[in-house]
């Protein structure tokens, strides 16, 4: 593996030669979907469950319950591993209810600075706008239209955005509403309820796949990515955005930090984790920037995220409220858009 320990690793799926993590199994990402239905995500080896369902996991890479805490929030904890320094959540919520979570509430949260979106199709047009910029991405990668696959699209924005540019689309979606909404309301014309340990894709079919906000959301990342790879042909791109734990801002807001949701975020990555990572599956990073990591937000989101920081900001920020119709772009340099090519 690498210098910081662990078990040698091991090939993740396929025949392609990429290692897995270290206590990855030797089931293809196939067969650990199969063995978990309902899109629950693949179980960790070495993962101590209690009676109420709630699961305390091993270090993604290391495979080890050797944690340093971090700090402790209500009945979570987020942790570094001791060996590698990984940052993750402790414990997780039963499999079936990270599933459940997903399908409608996640979409319009009665607690949103803590969990989900107050309103997340209210803010359609915004998400266009922020999808529309961020797709400059692929502009010194892939100019020209071909196949992309959208994993975990959400309602669809970003594959509305390349569909209107002449690419051929397809989205892979779990919650059921939203996949309703992207074909119904947005017209797109692929779009799959499923995820890509359960999806059924052909290798080699995509010019570029991307997970947008999603992979600290997986239970098992590695074994995504590892699919990820068969899926993309030779010259194909991946394109993931995550937050940056050791990010300037995430530093300065310690437990405070806006994306420390524990139900949700379950890793929490930085550039050297992710680019081991992806190295591991047989990625090569060639970019990792923040410059394309902003969102277009209304000033309602606003004042809803700033009671994350303190109760007393969200009750000044309440006027900016009733600003109807306005929006603004914010980049706090704490998200990691990474763009990644087959070594």
């Amino acid at each position: 593996m690498s210098a910081t320990g662990g078990d040698a690793p091991r090939p993740a799926s396929g025949d392609h030669g990429a290692a897995a993590p270290a206590h990855a199994d030797n089931a293809s990402p196939r067969a650990r979907a199969d063995q978990n239905p309902g899109h629950k995500g693949a179980a960790h080896e070495g993962e101590r469950v209690a009676a109420d369902g709630r699961r305390e996991v091993p270090c993604l890479f290391c495979g080890v319950h050797e944690e340093q805490l971090r700090f402790r929030d209500g009945e979570f904890r987020v942790v570094s591993c001791a060996r590698c320094g990984h940052v993750y959540v402790n414990p997780r919520l039963p499999p079936e209810r990270l599933y459940e979570m997903y399908q409608e509430e996640y979409w319009s949260s009665e607690r949103a600075k803590d969990f989900g979106y107050t309103a997340y199709l209210a803010d359609a047009e915004l998400y266009l706008r922020t999808y529309s910029m961020r797709s400059a991405v692929l502009d010194n990668y892939k100019p020209q239209p071909g196949r992309v696959l959208d994993v975990g699209c959400a309602a669809g924005f970003f594959l509305k955005v390349m569909h209107d540019k002449g690419w051929d689309t397809v989205g892979l979606e779990i919650s059921q509403p939203m996949v309703d909404y992207a074909s119904n309301e947005l017209g797109l014309p692929d779009m799959r309820r499923g995820d890509l340990l359960s999806a059924d894709l052909p290798d080699k079919s995509f010019d570029v796949i991307t997970l947008w906000d999603v992979i600290e959301h997986l239970e098992r990342p590695d074994l995504h990515l590892a699919r990820a790879r068969e899926l993309l042909k030779d010259d194909g791109v991946l394109i993931l955005e995550t937050q940056d734990v050791s990010s300037r801002f995430a530093k300065l807001m310690g437990k405070r930090w806006q994306h420390y949701k524990h139900e949700e975020h379950l890793y929490h990555f930085h550039p050297e984790s992710l680019g081991r990572l992806l190295a591991e599956l047989g990625f090569e990073v060639r970019e990792n920037t923040p410059r394309r990591g902003g969102k277009v937000i209304s000033f309602d989101f606003l004042a809803e995220r700033v009671g994350k920081v303190h109760p007393l900001l969200s009750v000044l920020a309440s006027p900016l409220r009733l600003i109807g119709g306005k929006s603004l772009y914010v980049n706090l340099r704490d998200e990691m858009v990474v763009v990644a090519t087959k070594a």
